[in-house]
């Protein structure tokens, strides 16, 4: 008697613990906010002479996930545009916003698990815009030029319902770019950000 109460609460524990898998042709919806924060030590810029430093900016996200297998997804992020600003020898001369699409294909572990976390890696575009000179660059023209890189991802997706859930993340991309003031090249801007956030999600 006593085994099989054993095995009866096992089983409603994996019950418990356990929701409908995504199928190959699902689709995931996120809607999120994610934080970029590059990494410190930007560059050196004008020979050396000026250290850039980009700040941090927190944006809401959105993200579309098609399911090519319970395990397997192509996922597409997408934000409303970041705005960083630019510091160099600490001295405010910048703001700049860009827009980060990133594709990536991701693994789940645990398709079907109320707790699943995943791994992917992609490529990621990003393209700046609206720059606003100020400080040592008021008066002249700054241009960073548009970049392609790498990009990892792992995060967990937690189960709230067969259609619902909540999900928490970390990416590290690869962006670097090059910085011209007035046409002249100055250097290279290294960005190198984690990008982290939170995320709810619906299938369909």
């Amino acid at each position: 008697m006593r085994c099989k109460a054993i095995v009866l609460a096992a089983c409603l524990a994996g019950i418990a613990t356990t929701t409908q898998a995504a199928e190959a042709g699902d689709w995931i919806v996120k809607f999120g906010a994610h934080q970029v924060s590059p990494k410190s030590n930007n560059g050196r810029l004008a020979g050396g002479a000026l250290k850039a430093d980009v700040g941090n900016d927190a944006r809401p996200t959105v993200s579309l996930e098609y399911f090519l297998t319970p395990n397997w997804g192509l996922e597409v992020l997408a934000a409303l545009p970041f705005e960083h600003e630019v510091r160099l020898n600490g001295a405010r001369a910048a703001e700049v916003k860009h827009l980060p699409p990133t594709v990536s294909v991701q693994y789940h572990f645990a398709p079907g698990a109320k707790v699943s976390p995943f791994v992917g890696v992609g490529l990621n575009y990003t393209r700046f815009f609206s720059i606003k000179e100020k400080g040592p660059l008021a008066g002249t023209n700054l241009d960073l030029s548009d970049s392609w890189g790498a990009a990892v991802h792992a995060g967990v997706d937690v189960a709230i319902n067969e259609r619902w859930s909540f999900m928490a993340d970390l990416r590290w991309i690869s962006i670097e770019t090059d910085a011209k003031v007035n046409g002249a090249k100055v250097g290279t801007v290294k960005i190198d950000p984690w990008v982290y956030g939170v995320a709810l999600g619906y299938r369909f």
